[in-house]
């Protein structure tokens, strides 16, 4: 398995102006130029990390309440007030894109009833608290929630967990599910400033999927995270269980067309874009910070994407550990790319560019941006200059 963190490190001493106390986290980062990494939970309203100390020139990798966007319980929180202030508007399709979701314990009693009025539907529950399909389960009877509840209730403080109807028909390949990652740059949220990177992979199950609820215990078929999938016999370690997304791409076009095709990949656009909108107002905005998000997409035999909290969903700090050659090209490629629109040395001199690297501008201030004269996103498509 390759490792981009002494890479990163490589990256950063390579540019100008570079000094050797930029590379970490500090809350006195002094010097000219500098990317500080923070961990996702030391940037809070609370932590006491004093923004002010910074220079123009130094960067923190995470916005403060950057949580509001990928904690599972307050991104459900935030899609589904974004999706009734549309509502006015006659407008609350533009937020179909996640299913019907519930809090625990703190909706328990409305999801009990949710779930009594339609019987026979799997639901998926995960923690919030936790990563890497670690605490996720299938339910199709109500006696399976009565007994996780009996067992948070003896807790001191009960872990938050969240619960979506789960969705049976996913689009497959091979007859095995799939969810896409890629990922996106955050330059501002005040004014918001998004970028797309055209690169990203398809992560496989390593079992074929089926319906059958007897399968339902079987995350290996269910559930495409990485760290579930290695303990599986099945799992192939010279692929990784991923496929790049632009091999995704040409399947597709082949098999449902370029009108198709290009609905989905921009929809997936909309996606991001929408999701990002949703919790807008409740990151805070700091000129020191960017993100780079993963967002996990699911697609469903009608070609529609998903954003869904128990397998697809938004991560503040996506993995850089790769296990195949063509992992650390992409990563290493995504990585370079980030660190050129963060432009600590000042070399775009305040210009955002169209596109970048593999990155393309998506969304600025107010508006979409379009790269492509006719094609809705570049996502899956060539980067120029690389392989």
């Amino acid at each position: 398995m390759y490792d981009l963190r002494p890479q990163c490190t490589i990256a950063l001493r390579s540019r100008s102006c570079w000094p050797e106390h930029g590379l970490k986290f500090s809350k006195k980062a002094t010097g000219t130029s500098s990317v500080c990494r923070a961990d996702v939970h030391s940037l809070g309203v609370d932590s006491g990390f004093d923004h002010s100390k910074l220079l123009d020139t130094q960067k923190l990798n995470h916005f403060p309440r950057h949580y509001e966007l990928t904690r599972k319980d307050l991104m459900v929180k935030n899609l589904k007030r974004a999706k009734k202030l549309l509502e006015k508007e006659g407008r609350a399709s533009d937020y179909d894109f996640f299913p019907q979701t519930y809090v625990l314990p703190l909706e328990h009693g409305i999801f009990v009833e949710e779930f009594r009025r339609n019987p026979g539907i799997t639901w998926i529950m995960k923690p919030c608290g936790r990563a890497q399909g670690r605490g996720i389960f299938l339910l199709d009877k109500l006696s399976q929630v009565s007994g996780w509840r009996k067992q948070i209730d003896e807790k001191e403080k009960p872990e938050t967990y969240v619960v979506s109807r789960y969705l049976d028909h996913p689009l497959l390949l091979g007859g095995r599910k799939f969810d896409l990652r890629i990922y996106v740059l955050v330059l501002s949220y005040v004014p918001l400033i998004v970028y797309l990177h055209r690169s990203g992979f398809c992560r496989f199950s390593s079992s074929r999927y089926t319906t059958d609820k007897a399968n339902m215990k079987n995350l290996y078929m269910h559930l495409t995270n990485v760290a579930i999938q290695k303990k599986n016999d099945k799992y192939d370690e010279n692929t990784g269980m991923k496929w790049p997304i632009s091999k995704l791409k040409q399947y597709l076009l082949s098999k449902h067309g370029l009108a198709a095709t290009s609905k989905l990949f921009g929809d997936i656009q909309l996606v991001v874009t929408r999701s990002l909108l949703a919790v807008q107002q409740v990151v805070t905005q700091d000129k020191h910070c960017f993100e780079l998000y993963g967002y996990d997409i699911l697609v469903d035999e009608a070609l529609k994407p998903w954003l869904i909290v128990h397998c697809a969903e938004v991560n503040a700090s996506p993995s850089l550990s790769t296990d195949t050659t063509a992992d650390h090209q992409l990563k290493w490629g995504l990585v370079e790319d980030a660190l050129g629109l963060v432009d600590v040395e000042g070399k775009l001199e305040g210009q955002l560019p169209l596109s970048f690297g593999g990155f393309d501008l998506i969304w600025e201030g107010c508006a979409p941006v379009q790269p492509h004269p006719t094609l809705p996103s570049m996502l899956g498509t060539h980067i120029p200059g690389r392989r």
